[in-house]
């Protein structure tokens, strides 16, 4: 496997932010993924995992241990059965599957990062989630040290969560199978109010795969949310903030305090999320807390097109990103009672 030693982070992430790892590894195979993996836990050295980047905050100083980057290869489709290997590339799987006429995922295209990364954060975009097509997942178990094979059941999914963020030190993803469905060269059906409108249909109808799909990529890239090298305000990790969910007591204070701060008619998002649960828009929050859309002076801002995505400029350091996103979670609180929480995870610093 090939081995580098004092080598910065940051090119692999779409932050591009993160100091040197004492060594990093390229695993181009399960085999070498795991023969690392097991390594580093024998050595007891520290492991970090790096797929596409794309979930990933590192910090200034680097990683002091062992991070191994996920290159591993396989697109397998078999009727409406697919299986990719975690270092797949999610953007081109899903482009190749809308090709292929299947539907299920065509509305999380865009979403930068590797096939691995799917389950552990249960991604989900445009009224999909990979929990609804996902059927197993193949990991590497450090605990056992032995190949697992775990049923959507046992991934224990929801809302932006999965047993495998909940134990982020035991499994390691090494492939992952999905159901697709045959709708004759038609969507899934649509669940999400804003791509129902700009494709002109109602929520629930159906619509020609490249249409979903492309109208969702248009979608993503007016919100920067599609990564572009050349467009800094893109240098991010997409949604910074995970959209807050609230009891009935907590949304009832959010609102009292909403009408306080915006007068009596202002109406915050509430979704259902559940049993006595509410979810509302981490994005409104965060524009009615006064953080609009490119607001920053120095070299991390939120992006001039979407207020969930925080920025690297192209000089920032993790520590600027880090400075923004606690004034914006400060602000957030004080304004409406409200503590966001990151989506991306945090390594060797937090919030």
């Amino acid at each position: 496997m090939p081995e580098l030693h004092h080598t910065p982070l940051a090119p692999l992430t779409t932050f591009r932010l993160g100091g040197p790892a004492d060594r990093l590894i390229t695993a181009t195979t399960d085999a070498e993924l795991i023969a690392a993996v097991r390594a580093a836990d024998d050595s007891g050295t520290p492991l970090l995992l790096i797929g596409g980047g794309s979930n990933l905050v590192i910090g200034d100083k680097g990683f002091a241990g062992t991070a191994v980057r996920i290159a591993t290869t396989g697109f397998a489709l078999d009727g409406d059965r697919l299986e990719l290997a975690a270092g797949e590339v999610w953007t081109d799987a899903v482009a190749r599957v809308a090709a292929a006429g299947l539907a299920g995922i065509e509305c999380l295209a865009g979403i930068p990062g590797s096939a691995g990364a799917t389950p552990i954060q249960n991604v989900g975009a445009y009224g999909q989630e990979v929990s609804a097509t996902v059927t197993e997942v193949v990991a590497y178990d450090r605990r056992a040290r032995e190949t697992v094979v775990l049923d959507n059941a046992a991934c224990a999914f929801s809302y932006r969560h999965s047993r495998f963020k909940a134990d982020p030190e035991r499994y390691v993803v090494l492939r992952v199978r999905f159901a697709l469905e045959d709708a004759d060269g038609l969507s899934a059906p649509v669940r999400y109010a804003e791509t129902a409108r700009v494709l002109g249909v109602e929520v629930g109808d159906r619509v020609p795969l490249d249409r979903a799909r492309d109208t969702v990529l248009k979608l993503r890239a007016g919100k920067g949310m599609v990564l572009d090298p050349e467009d800094h305000d893109t240098w991010s990790a997409g949604s910074f903030f995970t959209n807050p969910i609230l009891t009935e007591p907590e949304f009832a204070a959010f609102r009292e305090r909403a009408a306080v701060r915006l007068g009596p008619d202002a109406v915050p998002p509430a979704y259902p999320a559940g049993e006595g649960r509410t979810k509302t828009s981490a994005a409104w929050l965060i524009d009615r807390a006064g953080f609009t859309k490119g607001y920053g002076t120095g070299a991390a801002r939120i992006s001039g097109k979407h207020t969930l995505a925080l920025t690297n400029r192209g000089a920032a350091t993790t520590e600027d990103l880090l400075t923004l996103a606690r004034e914006v979670v400060n602000g957030v609180r004080d304004a409406f009672g409200v503590t966001l929480v990151n989506e991306p995870v945090m390594v060797g610093v937090e919030l």
